[in-house]
């Protein structure tokens, strides 16, 4: 199959699957930023309940995992599966919990939950950012905008976080000399710092993946990954201080 056959076929593979309202393709393959070897990244969107015994049984080569493996909350589960020689990833979405935090994120309020590969944290927002760019293939979902009061608070709130993250790295450095918590600390604050930036730009985050870079912030990453002793480090630290304190009013730092 190409790759256009290959989605359609898939695509009814998941809507077929009892509970399942919608489906839709995100990623790369969604925003047409691909390379051929790229992963394919689908959601399905159920209400109620869905059983991922009804996936396991299609009998695809690859691990699915049970209704909150992943921790909960905006990662509630999914698979990670190799069909041919594609690698395919499907994530479950709850409606009602997606519904739940798109509401909240209207409203200007979200949380941050621990997820392995992330440094920063996921933003629950992610569920309104995918609705909001991902490319329905099934079924029907809203296309959010980027809710204003959710760009003030996000902003606000990634942007002390980074500040207090980067303060702390520099804590680690100058009184215990601890360069791995201090660059575990400036490389978080770096990446809370650019989430800081796009969401004052109203821009939508699925990931940390080239966050940095997109964030107009990879001069300072490039500082602090080529630090080579603590004085480099900390001039890393101090750059990337500098650089996110000058765009916000002296009254919200």
């Amino acid at each position: 199959m190409d790759d256009p056959e290959f989605s359609s076929w898939f695509t009814r593979e998941l809507s077929s699957l009892s509970g399942v309202q919608a489906v839709a393709l995100g990623g790369s393959r969604a925003a047409g930023a691909n390379a051929p070897d790229s992963d394919w990244d689908y959601a399905v969107y159920y209400r109620g309940t869905f059983d991922p015994e009804n996936l396991r049984a299609k009998g695809w080569q690859g691990e699915v995992s049970e209704i909150g493996d992943w921790g909960g909350g905006v990662m509630n589960g999914g698979a990670w599966l190799t069909i041919g020689s594609r690698r395919v990833d499907v994530m479950y979405r709850d409606l009602d919990e997606v519904e739940h935090w798109c509401a909240e994120a209207r409203a200007g309020r979200f949380e941050k939950g621990l997820l392995r590969f992330y440094v920063a944290g996921i933003p629950s927002y992610v569920l309104m950012a995918e609705l909001a760019t991902n490319l329905v293939l099934f079924g029907d979902l809203p296309v959010p905008t980027y809710p204003a009061a959710l760009a003030e608070e996000a902003s606000r709130r990634w942007q002390a976080d980074a500040l207090a993250s980067l303060t702390y790295g520099e804590a680690a450095l100058r009184r215990r000399g601890d360069p791995t918590v201090g660059l575990a600390n400036a490389s978080r604050g770096l990446i809370e710092a650019a989430h800081a930036r796009m969401a004052r730009r109203r821009e939508w985050v699925l990931n940390e993946k080239g966050l940095v870079r997109r964030a107009g912030l990879a001069d300072e990453a490039d500082l602090l990954v080529s630090a080579t002793d603590t004085e480099a480090l900390l001039g890393a630290i101090d750059a990337i201080r500098d650089a996110i304190s000058r765009e916000v009013p002296d009254g919200e730092r």
